[in-house]
């Protein structure tokens, strides 16, 4: 029954029954967790093959290049062609760096601070004077970049085709906007696909600042976990097309696929933007880890291979993400208290409460010994302004550890909208 449509006297019935689950709920002592997007053991274990590659004896690449041995800042040639297809980039404009492609957009946001970027004429100006829009809910670790750097923060809606363009064509007309994060596959946490359309007025909008950038962290260019794979339009092509060559920068890994922590991240763009970037890597590193690149060469050597391997991990991800949406319907269906995706690919699902409960029932599930992602944490500034936005992980834990996690949260979302629902009415909880 809709929640919102019961009487005070309903409610108060119903809280007091809550309750009393609550604390037996309590006194379960749980610990678990559904905070962060990690590959279960199960799904490291695809890539324990790792472990034994390239071999003692195998140390060459396929251009010749030692691996053991200093340079080649561009990485493997033969993982770029893998992945080039895989991100969208011509492999001579695809680098394949080192563990981390969310170090790679701090770097690039650093040196743009620091240095400015192609086609500007200055360093990107700080504390108030420059503005990077950000599509919400989003990744929390975008948002602690621009945080620690000083960069302003521009809250853009997510809608089920990207980000509201209309909004975004109206705030790029500030010369301060410089740039957008986007995750456009798949994203994190709504599993929201690009629509060809929205990417296709990405790369045709005209910005006030000319040194404008679109930082296309493409994390998920691989990550189907049901049915068809859904296609991404190609935003370089697109920018190039629209004459804005130098406007993208594409950003993945290897982290969801293989080894997290130990994989391979890839930057992607126009010769000009690989030239600026590798100019600046070349002062702080002689070249990355290619004992690591050819060993994911080995394991994963064309696009074939991956999508194979890619598939594999679905066949881990899919029954969890389904008993997350069968447990959520089961006890919240149809009570007007939330609402959740239904993702085909990524690693969560984002959940909306009553506007005003998301705190709430974060705290009553730590109470329970669950631990969710703090409420807020997909804005900027981990300010929510409805408090509604939950991001739920359910990659991480085997099936009964997540179907005692979202029983528990389920429990707790109701919890809290019968509390917040009295309060609307002035009855005490």
């Amino acid at each position: 029954m809709d929640l919102t449509a019961r009487t005070p006297a309903e409610l108060s019935d119903r809280l007091t029954a809550l309750r009393a689950e609550h604390q037996r709920l309590k006194g379960r002592g749980l610990r678990l967790d559904l905070t962060r997007g990690k590959p279960a053991a199960e799904q490291l274990a695809l890539s324990s093959a790792l472990l034994g590659l390239p071999g003692l004896d195998d140390h060459t690449a396929a251009d010749g290049t030692d691996c053991r041995n200093y340079g080649g800042l561009r990485g493997l040639p033969e993982l770029r062609a893998t992945f080039a297809a895989l991100l969208q980039v011509p492999a001579e404009q695809l680098v394949a760096l080192g563990n981390s492609s969310l170090e790679l957009m701090y770097e690039c946001l650093v040196d743009a601070v620091l240095f400015g970027v192609v086609g500007g004429d200055a360093p990107w100006p700080r504390e108030g004077r420059t503005a990077v829009l950000c599509p919400v809910p989003g990744y929390d670790r975008h948002f602690a970049i621009c945080e620690k750097l000083g960069i302003d923060m521009i809250p853009v809606p997510m809608t089920h085709t990207g980000p509201d363009m209309d909004e975004v064509e109206r705030l790029v007309a500030d010369e301060r906007v410089k740039g957008i994060w986007c995750v456009p596959k798949y994203s994190n946490p709504t599993a929201a696909t690009y629509s060809a359309e929205t990417v296709r007025r990405l790369a045709a909008m005209e910005t006030a600042a000319p040194d404008f950038r679109i930082f296309w962290d493409n994390a998920y260019a691989v990550h189907q976990v049901a049915g068809v794979d859904e296609p991404l339009a190609d935003i370089l092509g697109l920018s190039v097309e629209h004459g804005h060559p130098d406007r993208v920068f594409v950003f993945g890994s290897t982290s969801k696929i293989t080894a997290a922590g130990s994989g391979v991240a890839f930057f992607g763009s126009s010769p000009a933007n690989v030239a600026w970037l590798l100019g600046h890597l070349a002062k702080r590193t002689i070249g990355p880890d290619k004992v690591n690149q050819l060993r994911h060469a080995r394991l994963l050597p064309d696009a074939p291979a991956v999508h194979a391997h890619m598939a594999r991990h679905a066949a881990v991800l899919q029954p969890k993400f389904e008993l997350v949406d069968a447990l959520l319907e089961k006890r919240l269906g149809g009570t007007g208290a939330a609402s959740w995706t239904r993702p085909r690919g990524g690693y969560f699902v984002s959940l909306d409460v009553l506007d005003g409960c998301a705190a709430r029932v974060v705290e009553l599930a730590a109470d329970a010994g669950v631990a969710l992602t703090p409420a807020g944490a997909t804005f900027p500034y981990g300010k929510d302004p409805r408090d509604r936005n939950i991001r739920l992980a359910p990659s991480y834990p085997d099936p009964d550890e997540l179907r005692d996690a979202v029983e528990a949260l389920t429990l707790c979302v109701e919890l809290a909208s019968v509390e917040h629902l009295l309060a609307a009415a002035g009855t005490p909880a």
